[in-house]
């Protein structure tokens, strides 16, 4: 069913039925996505800005772990660069996720500015400020790249919710007998 014909179904029952009107929009996803919003950003913020990596002093367990992984199957040239790159893309993914969850539909398309925005800012403070950190242009590729993703991820949701919501409206249209 067409969004224009759940539309005209509602209307056609709100004037049915006079009782009964149309729910007011739910706020849960808004207030649930906001407030992950705001944690996980003070959580990649506290991660990106500290004076120094996160991985300082753990060489020998990073070493280990790579190891561990190559003996399973992941190739050789898999060491801590793709390592690093694909740890980069994961930590953006519940980013772009709950920021396309937080904006209006009609606004998600910003999600698309706001990721390398947000990464460029945080490379661009390493850079000025941190002297033990490393800027870089692979970074704000990584991150946008996971950002992207969880959009994506988001932006489905979104789409199978909204799909699931419509044929509930119509069958409890139709179980009402309002054509």
């Amino acid at each position: 069913m067409s969004a224009h014909e759940t539309e005209a179904l509602l209307e056609q029952w709100g004037r049915s039925d006079s009782s009964a009107r149309k729910p007011a929009p739910s706020r849960l996803r808004l207030g649930i996505a906001l407030a992950g919003l705001i944690a996980y950003i003070g959580v990649v913020l506290a991660a990106t800005l500290s004076p120094t990596p996160l991985d300082a002093g753990y060489d020998v367990a990073i070493e280990r772990f790579l190891g561990v992984l190559h003996r399973n199957g992941i190739p050789e040239w898999f060491g801590y660069s793709k390592l690093e790159f694909t740890a980069n893309i994961v930590m953006f993914v519940p980013l772009g996720f709950l920021l396309a969850l937080a904006l209006p539909r009609k606004a998600v398309w910003a999600v698309i500015l706001m990721i390398p925005a947000f990464s460029g800012a945080i490379e661009l403070f390493q850079a000025t400020f941190l002297a033990a950190r490393f800027a870089s242009v692979l970074d704000v590729v990584a991150n946008t790249t996971g950002g992207y993703l969880g959009a994506i991820l988001a932006i489905m949701l979104r789409a199978v919710v909204d799909a699931r919501d419509r044929k509930l409206i119509a069958r409890a249209l139709w179980e009402r007998g309002v054509r």
